[in-house]
């Protein structure tokens, strides 16, 4: 561990309601995230199934977000402990798999749907020959094989115990002071690439969309309302969940460049110790997109609780297509409508 020879705290992580507060936000996240993609991810199935692209990206980011919830409970019991861990390093980086792997898997779907949402309204014929299943598949997997793999590299070189305060026998999670410098600069390049990044793309993207439909007369005022209800939709995820989240990672960072020193009771060690509460506090929101992410869902569907019952009464849907006309791309209609 970076700088850590002696047995000096940097950070002060005490027993206070600030945990009991982290501890009720993963209990709404895991509670409301079980819910919501239990209710929706029956219909998104079956608009995958008639091979609706916008369906293929949403099953892909559910996917991720059940496998990111069913961890939230090793966090649960992290904070009901007072941020002691208690369950080994191995469990904690593999917590820590689920959970970074989730937000970033996250991020670049939702990355994928904007700029397939912008080929769609911008070019709606061109892009009818690469807007395929295929396609879709071929995008979300190449996703998860990414972040996959580049967190699989970092568990490997990782040896497991610079997760946790090993030196001051504090057995935490992920909450190691001060930052190791090759995690800072992982930490510059993570919000650069990963963050910084999509979030252009995404703005341009939606910003090209929301201009192309407030100019189209071929669209009918619902699906003109379906499209920008989504562009907002995911414009909000970016905005509330990650944002804070990467701008504190940032700050973080750059004081530990720019600190000249980072000994205990220094004034980087001093800046964390403030910035602890808060940054606690955007990671834990940052776990609230697998609540948000099936609202996505809701945003492009006419009639989401009708279709929620069908789908769990039972009932085929014949008409599944016109049903969700955002996530459908029906080859046999000319329709502007029905390629959004």
């Amino acid at each position: 561990m970076n700088n850590s020879t002696n047995h000096s705290v940097c950070v002060h992580i005490e027993a206070s309601a600030i945990s009991d507060f982290l501890m009720s936000v993963y209990i709404l996240a895991f509670i409301f995230g079980l819910i919501f993609h239990v209710l929706t991810l029956g219909p998104i199935f079956q608009q995958v199934r008639n091979q609706n692209v916008l369906g293929i990206f949403l099953l892909s980011l559910s996917i991720s977000d059940l496998l990111f919830i069913f961890t939230l409970p090793l966090w649960i019991n992290y904070y009901r402990n007072d941020h002691h861990w208690k369950l080994g390093p191995v469990s904690c980086s593999i917590a820590g798999f689920f959970y970074y792997s989730n937000m970033y898997i996250s991020i670049l779907l939702l990355c994928c749907i904007s700029v397939d949402r912008c080929l769609v309204v911008t070019f709606p014929l061109r892009s009818k020959t690469h807007r395929t299943w295929r396609y879709a598949w071929a995008q979300s997997a190449a996703v998860y094989v990414v972040v996959v793999v580049v967190h699989v590299l970092i568990l490997y070189y990782d040896n497991l115990k610079d997760a946790h305060d090993e030196v001051n026998n504090n057995d935490r999670c992920y909450e190691t002071y001060p930052i190791q410098t090759n995690m800072a600069l992982f930490n510059l390049l993570r919000v650069g690439l990963a963050f910084v990044v999509p979030l252009l793309i995404l703005a341009v993207s939606y910003w090209r969309v929301l201009a192309t439909v407030g100019q189209s007369p071929g669209l009918s005022a619902p699906s003109k309302r379906k499209v920008r209800l989504l562009s907002y939709g995911v414009i909000g995820i970016f905005s509330v969940c990650y944002a804070p989240y990467h701008i504190l990672l940032l700050v973080r960072s750059l004081v530990f460049y720019l600190s000249k020193s980072v000994e205990a009771g220094g004034k980087y060690c001093q800046f964390e110790d403030k910035m602890h509460f808060y940054f606690s506090c955007t990671l834990a929101l940052s776990s609230l997109n697998c609540v948000v992410d099936p609202v996505l869902y809701v945003l492009v569907s006419n009639g989401v609780r009708a279709e929620v019952k069908q789908f769990w009464s039972g009932n085929k849907r014949t008409h599944s297509r016109q049903a969700c006309p955002l996530t459908a791309y029906n080859t046999t209609r000319r329709s502007t409508d029905n390629l959004i």
